[in-house]
């Protein structure tokens, strides 16, 4: 039999897994090919009185001090989603050394903006209370999120309002991750995301990229460089420039091989060739030092 060219490789392998994972679960498939030996998982938590205020906790079985902490909240227009859904975001970091909380939060019909950003703030709040039960330093403490869950993580992180509601500021946040936000998307185009945000009345406000300050902590800005759901430049890259100009630390990487969907996907050990996703933000949360870090960083190849 013939060797495969690199190049076949590269464009063979995602369309078979597309394939094969659209006869079954293809969240449920990148969990279940994730490795779990290396964490230990407490999950159904309760961080508030609802049904959907639930998170799991995902922990480092070798662990060298207190860890770090990262919150994540998963995409889904704030219209779906299941925190079990993605074990394989907090399967994967916890092997990097990172205690990792995965949130549900209250969706769209039954709430709208702004009832999830409470949720998120809650589940933040949450974390910082518990995290030295599981190993966590809550002085080391990240908010992250894919799609409408960086969109979640952004207003937790710059709008503090939400966190000054329990007793938090941003200041708690050592920083945060964004990947595929959207961060600046007046007026509202999406026909799904129109409803939630009250269009045509939708608040100004609500728009991550009007509450940068001087204030904001760092920030991990990752998108595809060709994303046909989030434009990446309007969104990320606007985002970025904001938090520039007001002399906050931001890292900004754009990657070719993934879509919206497959960067967060290729956190998930089966697709981890695809991008350094897990690589980029494992090495930011273990390196970066709070807010008297003084640099600003740009990249180039596979970042901007």
């Amino acid at each position: 039999m013939p060797r495969l060219s690199r190049t076949v490789v590269i464009t063979l392998v995602p369309l078979l897994l597309a394939l094969s994972l659209a006869a079954c679960s293809p969240l449920g498939t990148l969990n279940a090919l994730t490795p779990a030996s290396e964490s230990e998982r407490t999950d159904g938590l309760s961080y508030g009185n609802h049904p959907r205020q639930k998170l799991d906790v995902y922990r480092p079985l070798v662990a060298h001090g207190a860890a770090p902490v990262v919150v994540f909240f998963y995409g889904g227009n704030w219209v779906s989603g299941e925190r079990a859904d993605y074990a394989f975001i907090g399967l994967s970091l916890a092997a990097h050394g990172i205690v990792t909380v995965v949130a549900d939060y209250r969706l769209y019909p039954q709430v709208r903006y702004p009832d999830f950003l409470k949720d998120a703030a809650q589940a933040v709040a949450w974390a910082k209370r518990h995290a030295a039960q599981y190993g966590g330093d809550p002085q080391r403490l990240f908010v992250m999120g894919h799609s409408a869950g960086a969109y979640n993580a952004a207003m937790v992180a710059l709008d503090p309002r939400w966190l000054a509601a329990q007793d938090m500021t941003p200041a708690d946040l050592r920083g945060w991750i964004g990947l595929a936000g959207p961060y600046d998307f007046l007026p509202v185009e999406n026909t799904t995301t129109r409803p939630v945000f009250h269009f045509p009345d939708t608040p100004p406000d609500s728009q991550p990229v009007r509450h940068v300050s001087r204030r904001s902590p760092p920030a991990l800005l990752i998108a595809a460089r060709s994303d046909s759901l989030v434009d990446p430049q309007r969104n990320t890259g606007h985002l970025a420039e904001a938090l520039r100009a007001q002399q906050v630390p931001v890292r900004e990487l754009y990657y070719d091989r993934v879509s919206h969907t497959t960067l967060i996907a290729s956190v998930a050990a089966p697709l981890r060739w695809l991008a350094p996703t897990l690589e980029d933000v494992a090495g930011y949360v273990l390196a970066t030092k709070g807010r008297a870090e003084p640099v600003v960083y740009r990249t180039s190849g596979t970042g901007r």
